[in-house]
């Protein structure tokens, strides 16, 4: 066992690391993964995740502003441009699923956005996120937590 107390076999946690970490690299914007990422873990209420990408966005760069408004972002206007809006409103369709898919509709907006490679990233990278809240959530760890 490394210096950290884990309780998550490292098999696990490497994996979930890996997808992330090469979703996030696919996508190619630094900024806009922990935007994504951290609206993922506001729906999922994952303190955890939002302490540690709150952290990690501030450092790619994104607005206090952003960070800020993005409970908010379909009100913020002008504060995130059409491309951050169409990959958080697929976030929330993915996140939150409530047809039971993503609407056809967000799908293709987020497609006018992002080629085929990238839109795929994305949405690995908003399935990892979701993965990770949901150990989290459930395993009620808490933020800056070492024990995961």
């Amino acid at each position: 066992m490394s210096a950290r107390t884990t309780v998550l076999d490292d098999g696990v946690r490497s994996a979930l690391q890996a997808v992330s970490a090469a979703a996030a690299r696919g996508l190619g914007d630094p900024a806009l993964a922990e935007l994504v990422q951290i609206r993922a873990s506001q729906l999922n209420h994952c303190a955890f995740c939002l302490d540690m990408h709150l952290g990690i966005a501030r450092k790619h760069g994104v607005s206090e502003r952003q960070l800020d408004l993005l409970g908010a972002w379909e009100e913020a206007g002008e504060v995130f441009d059409e491309r951050e809006r169409a990959a958080l409103e697929l976030t929330e369709a993915v996140t939150v699923l409530t047809e039971g898919f993503v609407p056809r509709e967000v799908y293709e907006r987020a497609a006018r956005h992002f080629d085929a490679a990238r839109l795929a990233h994305l949405i690995a990278l908003i399935t990892a996120v979701n993965g990770w809240n949901r150990l989290m959530v459930a395993r009620r760890i808490p933020p800056g937590s070492a024990e995961w």
